[in-house]
């Protein structure tokens, strides 16, 4: 990708560099969201939602004193698959969390201890290895620098959006606008208060470890991000461009995801990201439908084999049409909801 001339080499040092300063455009791996999808920032934040790769930036040490978040009780929803010696729990995640949430209500710490495997979209996910895969493949060595992909009126909307979110526009240059895209929906996530710390598989892996479960990934990190990188161009920036018009209601509109999530309203939940879907038909049908048939013919694979499974995949995934059990019910299985 980079090219062997010393012009790419000195574009990719000069991006590395320059991503070690502004850590946000690196460390945007992707878990972890973006089917996520009108891609404006409802669709980026659904997205978030969809992906495991790109997720925040790692959170910035906390003073001392710093104050403890009151806790808040979410009862998110959880399914479950079985047959006479097998049995597979279907959770929704978010992947960057505020502190301060106990998702872990009491259906699904039983079903968390009964599991001896837990699946993840992403298992053994590193911050270092994601950052260094995504500039690999999100940087366009050889294309005109990002500017010049964009109209007019999306151009200085955007280096207006980047400059606000304190990221030099001239420093993402050389990204290609899915990255970019990436980068912007979840740089305000950070200064709200979101980290990856905080996430559900970022808590549910360090159970696991503990615990002596094994922890296994449903897809790669490259797989992943591979789902933006194929995109034609002129989708990236529809989804460049969609991001940028939304994030104003970056705030709002997760918090509005992650109510419906907490609530265990997975109907909610699709209604909020269903205009977003609609709108990016072929980015629904990569991140959220074809990975969903897929995840469906896995657990049933999965279910010939004695033993428990405590699947933990982004909520989208779980929720509204070709949801992982729409797909288990085309396949004869039934997903039965048991936190209620």
């Amino acid at each position: 990708m980079w090219g062997a001339d010393s012009g790419s080499r000195t574009k990719m040092k000069d991006a590395v560099e320059a991503s070690k300063k502004d850590r946000a455009p690196a460390q945007a791996g992707v878990h972890g969201w973006a089917a996520r999808l009108r891609l404006a920032f409802k669709g980026a934040m659904a997205a978030l939602l969809a992906i495991a790769a790109p997720a925040v930036a790692r959170a910035p040490d906390q003073p001392a004193d710093a104050a403890v978040p009151q806790t808040r009780a979410a009862r998110p929803a959880l399914w479950m698959v079985r047959d006479e010696d097998t049995t597979v729990y279907l959770f929704g995640t978010i992947h960057v969390l505020k502190p301060g949430i106990d998702w872990q209500s009491a259906p699904v710490r039983a079903a968390f201890a009964k599991a001896d495997t837990l699946a993840l979209e992403i298992a053994g996910d590193d911050p270092d290895a994601t950052a260094a895969l995504t500039l690999r493949m999100g940087i366009d060595a050889d294309g005109p620098p990002l500017s010049d992909k964009l109209d007019a009126a999306a151009r200085a909307r955007y280096q207006a959006t980047a400059e606000k979110l304190g990221l030099p526009w001239q420093r993402l240059e050389s990204f290609k606008p899915w990255l970019v895209g990436i980068t912007l929906a979840v740089a305000p996530l950070q200064k709200l208060g979101y980290d990856r710390a905080s996430g559900v598989e970022q808590v549910l892996t360090g159970q696991a470890k503990a615990a002596g479960k094994a922890v296994i990934g449903l897809e790669t990190t490259e797989q992943q991000l591979g789902y933006f990188d194929t995109l034609p161009e002129p989708q990236q920036i529809a989804f460049l461009n969609s991001t940028v018009s939304e994030l104003p209601d970056a705030d709002a509109q997760f918090a509005a995801l992650i109510d419906a999530w907490s609530q265990g309203r997975p109907e909610r939940l699709a209604e909020e990201m269903n205009e977003s879907l609609e709108a990016t038909p072929e980015l629904a049908q990569r991140l959220l439908f074809d990975r969903n048939a897929r995840w469906a013919q896995w657990i049933k694979a999965r279910m010939a084999t004695p033993g428990t499974v405590f699947v933990a995949v982004g909520a989208g995934h779980l929720a509204g049409r070709h949801s992982v059990q729409d797909e288990l019910a085309a396949l004869g299985i039934k997903a039965r909801r048991i936190d209620r």
